[in-house]
């Protein structure tokens, strides 16, 4: 039986409780706590077909996996990898804290519920775009060959059943960047930076590779296009922009962050 946060992580590769790979437990909706997206099945990109294969043993991506692993094993026991598992945990009420600094401005369930509530729902929609790929790959994580350690120690069972290609985490830093730029088009730039970096907390969390992040801004980019065009996206979006408008700015504590992220 799989309970309490184990459900949360499996739930993202879940559409509306049900399997998408016939090897998949189908666990009900009620069960996921997480909401549901804009998008209903069959109308976001089908990453099985979007997406080529993950890179071959022997070949010139594959090697680039393979330096960016070593990178980022050096950055083990450093601000950068405490970030990496601050970024990780994208189900606490407050997840979308982490793109306060590039807003600008605090973000999250209590100081700006409808911003927090547009995010964590378009973010369903990039986590579960990922599926069809993964479960077709099945690519074995970075940590399952080199033995080191991952950011979320706890979650490294579950890990170890869900595919690396692509980075459905990716897809959803990407993914907040992007919505978050149609909500605050002067933070753009860092916005879109920051998504990006927390993108490559999975490089850095040895939990997948650069192409397995490549593929998921792809898959973000996809995803966008279709909520673009969806009108309950766009109704949140401009909610979202009215709730900051209207509320009061407080400046978040960056130094940390600002700190982690400068190091590669």
């Amino acid at each position: 039986m799989i309970t309490g946060k184990k459900i949360l992580i499996v739930g993202v590769a879940l559409i509306t409780g049900a399997a998408i790979a016939s090897d998949q437990p189908t666990i009900p909706s009620a069960a996921l706590r997480m909401p549901s997206g804009y998008l209903k099945r069959g109308e976001g990109p089908d990453s099985g077909k979007l997406l080529p294969p993950p890179p071959a043993e022997g070949t010139k991506a594959y090697a680039r996996d393979k330096k960016g692993e070593a990178r980022a094993l050096k950055l083990q026991a450093t601000p950068r990898f405490a970030q990496a598992k601050i970024d990780a945990d994208i189900f606490v009420p407050d997840a979308i804290g982490v793109m306060s600094c590039a807003a600008g401005r605090v973000l999250g369930a209590t100081a700006t519920p409808k911003t927090s509530a547009l995010l964590r729902k378009a973010g369903t929609d990039f986590g579960l775009s990922s599926y069809p790929a993964k479960s077709m790959y099945k690519r074995a994580r970075p940590f399952m060959t080199n033995g080191k350690p991952v950011c979320t120690p706890d979650m490294e069972k579950l890990l170890r059943s869900d595919g690396s290609y692509p980075s459905g985490h990716a897809a959803i830093g990407f993914g907040w960047g992007m919505v978050l730029a149609d909500v605050m088009p002067a933070r753009r730039a860092a916005l879109l930076k920051r998504g990006a970096a927390f993108a490559d907390s999975r490089r850095i969390c040895n939990v997948h590779f650069l192409s397995d992040i490549a593929a998921g801004e792809t898959l973000a980019k996809a995803v966008i296009e279709k909520l673009r065009t969806n009108e309950a996206y766009l109704a949140d979006v401009t909610a979202a922009r009215a709730e900051l408008a209207a509320t009061p700015a407080i400046k978040p504590n960056c130094v940390s962050e600002n700190r982690a992220l400068r190091i590669k």
